[in-house]
């Protein structure tokens, strides 16, 4: 229930932007910060590979090879997601026609499978995006999932809720997570008595299937429009354009100004 899930991570955004500003005028840090004898690695790790951390240092930026989810929820659902939508669209299949909904799950699915009513049934935007029967419930009837999804008008969907109600998570331990999350698996059973089983693969934003510009435009747009003053049409796609040639820009701070300037006027109108 708490709204800290969607802020948490700003402030290590926050500490990494303060600690550059500060080296910038000169500022020090503590040389046995992390293997001094009190260090982070000391303390917290048995061992560490200094050698493997500094390779390639200020020379392979990894942020190039960030992945963007398609669908605004917790990424280890996703794979379930696409295993009941390739069922769906596949088959052709109406939710009323659906009588049970079995998702494979190891130990971390789990997590967002308890409490089940609670999960099928969330009651906050942070709680449903973490909520697996309601997340697997909402890709059978949208056949995909956008922010718009989360409003709190679409948390009540009786579509939805009765879908999620069908859910039923079945323990699998070789889809526990170990190293690299394996994909989840759906059997989808209806009320006529067939049956159908499909693994959640190339799942939009994974590395075997990453976003198209199009994808990130498309998944920008209905950000935007769920903003509380959302920025007019033409904003968005002059914003999406200068994304798109962010390495042609002088500043690339100037895309924040385009968005939040037009943004403050909209609002002020």
């Amino acid at each position: 229930g708490s709204d800290l899930r969607a802020v948490y991570a700003g402030f290590s955004a926050k500490g990494a932007v303060l600690a550059a500003l500060l080296a910038e005028q000169g500022a020090s840090g503590l040389g046995t910060l992390f293997e001094g004898p009190n260090g982070v690695f000391p303390t917290y790790f048995a061992s560490h590979d200094s050698a493997g951390m500094r390779a390639g240092l200020g020379a392979d930026f990894q942020g190039g090879a960030t992945l963007y989810k398609r669908w605004p929820a917790v990424g280890t659902s996703h794979s379930h997601m696409k295993a009941a939508i390739d069922i769906v669209t596949a088959e052709g299949i109406a939710p009323d026609e659906i009588a049970e909904i079995c998702l494979a799950v190891g130990d971390f699915h789990m997590l967002g499978c308890t409490p089940l009513e609670k999960r099928r049934a969330p009651e906050t935007l942070v709680d449903a995006k973490f909520a697996m029967p309601f997340l697997v419930a909402v890709a059978i009837v949208r056949r995909g999932m956008s922010v718009a999804d989360f409003a709190p008008e679409r948390l009540r969907d009786p579509e939805v809720l009765a879908t999620a109600a069908k859910v039923v998570p079945v323990p699998d331990p070789s889809l526990d997570w170990t190293m690299e999350m394996p994909p989840g698996r759906v059997e989808i059973v209806l009320a006529d008595g067939r049956r159908f089983t499909a693994t959640g693969t190339q799942v939009p934003g994974n590395a075997d299937a990453p976003m198209s510009w199009d994808d990130v435009n498309a998944k920008f747009r209905e950000c935007c429009a769920a903003a509380l003053h959302p920025p007019a049409p033409d904003t968005v796609a002059k914003v999406c354009a200068m994304a798109q040639g962010l390495d042609g820009l002088d500043d690339a701070t100037e895309i924040l100004r385009v968005l939040t300037q037009t943004t403050a006027n909209r609002g002020a109108a």
